[in-house]
């Protein structure tokens, strides 16, 4: 069935993309702003906001929020990223107003205690530790950090020590009041769902919040440089970046086929050369992220400590290959992984609900499938090389964790 956009008075958007053969909904809001749009000091604040709605909001302390929601069969959650925060409920069909309420509460109706943010901010701070002690998780921080140095967008979400500390529930209230805002939100919802109720809701829970936008974060630029973690851990883990391209650039697919030809999958150059010819590492693959603004082509790669400079070196030397050499069978396979992930992701309700906000969000309206499947295969095996060769150029972030400094990669 065909997706709709709609938008209230107050700015407020709302996608909804009813699906025919399913019994099950999502419906989730989504918030423009992320741990990027945080205020100097406060690094953690979007992250610790996500958790303490969760203790309490409207008529129901935490307990009853997570009651409500599991009595019905559903589910309800929230997640934050450096662009993004997103409440979302997974209801049986006959529950769409349910989550529509549960969701409207955890953002306009927060208890916000003072009491509770004391022990929320050790549940945090235990978070954080338990990431700084999985090395391929906080690599990925680190690796932020070494692409972005001081800006923003390098921050942590989860925050350090100092931020975390300095959150108290006045930033809190400001933060929601001042960057949840109808004109940076959009619910959305995928399934059996009724276009008309679906409205209806959207206009009673959020149809009174006064027009507003939040405020854009400081546009970020790649600078690169290099973080080395020396604790000892069984492997030494390796991460390293380039710079990318924005979610709008027009080398976006290009850069994207390119990653998925350097090291997409088992038969990727980087997985073959490193894994299969040299055994040089268990785990490795690359990756693009991409920013309103800006983004990463990143490679990721564990291997032995005695083994980790090599790794290193090879792995850049293979991006570099690739982007002389790639061929036409390795473009088809890499279109061709990126059109069944697109389509594959579409048959759940959950994913195609993610995906219809994240399209409003980059592009402002919703992107067919069909348009994005025709994009990519317009895309040529001269443009996936340049965008190849262009963010190699444009210079290296590197973060390890387990080992001491390396050579620059090829």
């Amino acid at each position: 069935m065909t997706a709709r956009l709609h938008r209230l008075a107050n700015g407020l958007t709302v996608a909804v993309e009813p699906m025919d053969g399913v019994e099950t909904l999502a419906v989730g809001l989504y918030a423009d702003v992320g741990a990027r749009s945080e205020p100097a000091g406060l690094s953690g604040l979007a992250h610790m906001v996500e958790h303490m709605v969760f203790k309490g909001a409207g008529a129901r302390d935490a307990r009853a929020l997570a009651e409500a929601a599991e009595d019905a069969g559903g589910s309800l959650n929230a997640w934050t990223a450096r662009d993004q925060t997103v409440f979302h409920a997974r209801m049986l069909a006959e529950d769409l107003a349910l989550g529509v309420e549960l969701i409207a509460d955890l953002v306009r109706a927060p208890h916000l205690e003072a009491d509770e943010l004391e022990r929320e901010r050790g549940v945090v701070l235990a978070e954080l530790g338990e990431a700084r002690d999985t090395p391929d998780d906080i690599i990925f921080d680190q690796l932020q950090a070494a692409a972005f140095g001081t800006q923003p967008l390098a921050l942590p979400v989860l925050g350090d020590e100092a931020g975390i500390a300095a959150i108290d529930v006045a930033a809190m209230r400001d933060w929601i009041a001042t960057r949840y805002c109808p004109d940076g939100l959009i619910l959305a919802a995928a399934g059996r769902i009724d276009e008309d109720r679906l409205l209806a809701l959207a206009e009673s829970r959020f149809g009174d919040m006064a027009p507003g936008a939040p405020p854009l974060p400081p546009e970020a630029r790649f600078v690169g440089g290099a973080t080395h973690d020396r604790r000892r851990f069984d492997q030494t883990h390796i991460a390293f970046a380039h710079p990318g391209t924005s979610t709008t650039h027009p080398d976006f697919h290009a850069l994207g086929l390119f990653a998925s030809a350097v090291g997409g999958g088992a038969s990727s150059r980087l997985f073959q050369e490193l894994r299969e010819k040299r055994g040089l590492a268990y785990s490795i693959y690359a990756w693009t992220h991409s920013y309103a603004d800006t983004g990463l082509l990143g490679v990721y790669c564990a291997t032995a400590r005695a083994d980790a400079a090599a790794a290193y070196k090879l792995a850049g030397e293979v991006l570099r290959e690739t982007a002389g050499t790639m061929d036409q069978r390795e473009l088809a396979r890499a279109r061709a992984q990126a059109k069944a992930g697109l389509l594959m992701g579409l048959e759940s309700v959950a994913s195609r609900c993610d995906h219809l906000a994240r399209q409003v969000q980059v592009h402002g309206r919703i992107v067919p499938a069909a348009e994005t499947v025709a994009a990519l295969d317009a895309v040529t095996l001269d443009q996936v090389r340049a965008a190849g060769a262009a963010a190699i150029d444009g210079g290296l972030a590197t973060a390890t964790i387990g080992g001491g400094k390396l050579a620059k990669a090829a």
